[in-house]
């Protein structure tokens, strides 16, 4: 189907649906990779007035990628939740957006809806939508989920304490825990990138997390974000797994060039199950995703990377999990060239994770050939977390010394939480009340006098809890 719109006698046409999507997306340099971003900013704008016309129902019957060549898209297909779906039912794109901005759009209302939007509608009205509109929208959507505790809650947002090391030294990366924890980090899980992918070190880390997770009694979650068959593996081994990590993307190609495909990921998810580690809750699975990972594959299938982007979350989605992570600037200025793109795509994906019903995060991250900076992250990280984002990373010093990027500190999150009065998920609140690593108003303690007993109670093998 042909979508048309005129600007100035001037008619702007669109071939199909994948088109009118891409054309109508804010600048970025991985669509311009593709040659498939508007040509000037004129087309942009027709795009997005053609965009706003279409009906909800389209995305239905009009397939960005093919059904009969994609398993993902039979998955949001087949999957679609048509009675959910009745009260936007009658609506456009641009009435879509209106009534997400509306007082009719509450979080109660969003959280039955969200299995009925499909990515393509959720990135479709993303891009109708301003920075301010993105965060409005999103911060409405609560979504919870629980493993040992529980993340999402209104007025709360976790952290992943991020470890990692070059050598996957042991010494360094209990240093660097200790520090997150002594600094309030951790709440979303302990998860390390492994510089290796031998089993025999995959295996090492976990019983690493495991032992300090249960020496010091703390209600989180460990991973080791290695590749899901090496997990499977080890659980097969009885190395204790708590969550089991896989990064995914929109497109049957572009998930067979991670080495996975969907009935992969349900075994996964079947086999962190039957482990029965989780003590409030069974979301066992964290997944990472990218904008431009499809293209960086080349299996992108001429469609956008920000809707490709939305397509990896119906992935994550299927699979009930407790962390979804949009690593937004990892991948490198070819798909984000600078901070204006790599904040934008940031909120996008946050509201579209958000709208689809996930436990959305976001890396708020940029590589060092980028144009960007750390004031750019400030940026982002301010925007994210007042719009309700689940969880962000701390790393230390926001300088990830393993995987050679930059992305947020143990610092930058008591900034935020500082600022808009934010907790963490509320077990491990109150866990760090307990070991005295936290006043009565849950802020750190860095001045009573406890941090140095602490950590001389962990590095000599004891509960500092004790």
């Amino acid at each position: 189907m042909v979508y048309r719109h005129t600007i100035s006698s001037t008619v702007h046409a669109f071939d199909d649906l994948r088109t009118v999507l891409a054309k109508a997306s804010p600048p970025r340099s991985g669509d311009r990779l593709a040659g498939i971003a508007a040509d000037s900013a004129e087309a942009m704008i027709a795009a997005r007035m053609a965009l706003a016309d279409i009906p909800l129902r389209q995305f239905l019957h009009e397939t960005v990628v093919p059904y009969e060549d994609d398993e993902v898209t039979r998955l949001i297909i087949d999957g679609h939740d048509a009675a959910a779906f009745a009260p936007v039912a009658s609506l456009t794109v641009g009435g879509f957006r209106d009534w997400l901005l509306s007082d009719a759009a509450t979080a109660e209302t969003l959280r039955l809806l969200a299995s009925a939007i499909t990515p393509e509608m959720a990135a479709a009205v993303s891009k109708l939508m301003r920075n301010q509109d993105l965060i409005l929208a999103a911060r409405k959507c609560q979504v919870t989920t629980r493993f040992r505790n529980t993340i999402g809650l209104a007025g709360c947002m976790s952290t992943r304490l991020q470890p990692n090391h070059p050598f996957d030294d042991a010494r360094a990366i209990t240093a660097s825990i200790l520090d997150g924890l002594l600094l309030g980090a951790g709440d979303a899980c302990i998860g390390i990138n492994p510089a290796s992918d031998d089993p025999a070190v995959i295996g090492s880390l976990l019983r690493l997390l495991d032992e300090l997770i249960a020496r010091l009694e703390i209600p989180t979650q460990g991973c080791v974000l290695t590749h899901v068959t090496t997990t499977l593996d080890l659980i097969g081994k009885g190395v204790p797994v708590d969550l089991v990590f896989q990064s995914v993307a929109g497109t049957e190609a572009a998930n067979r060039s991670f080495g996975v495909d969907l009935a992969l990921l349900k075994q996964a998810r079947e086999a962190g199950l039957a482990q029965k580690r989780g003590t409030v809750g069974d979301n066992v699975m964290y997944f990472e995703t990218g904008q431009g990972s499809a293209l960086s594959a080349n299996a992108h299938h001429g469609v956008d990377q920000q809707t490709l982007e939305a397509r990896a979350y119906a992935v994550a989605r299927a699979h009930g999990p407790l962390l979804v992570n949009s690593v937004v600037g990892f991948i490198g200025p070819e798909y984000l060239y600078d901070g204006k793109e790599i904040i934008r795509a940031g909120l996008e994906d946050h509201f579209c994770g958000k709208l689809m019903g996930l436990p959305l995060g976001v890396d708020i991250c940029y590589t060092n050939h980028a144009e960007a900076d750390q004031d750019d992250m400030d940026n982002l990280l301010t925007l994210l977390a007042a719009a309700g984002v689940t969880f962000i990373m701390g790393v230390p010093g926001a300088d990830d010394v393993m995987l050679n990027y930059q992305s947020t500190s143990f610092h930058d999150a008591l900034y935020v939480r500082d600022l808009l009065k934010l907790r963490r998920a509320p077990e491990f609140d109150d866990w760090l009340q307990r070991a005295g690593l936290a006043d009565a108003d849950f802020r750190i303690a860095g001045g009573a006098g406890r941090l140095p007993d602490f950590a001389a109670r962990l590095l000599a093998g004891g509960s500092p809890m004790a």
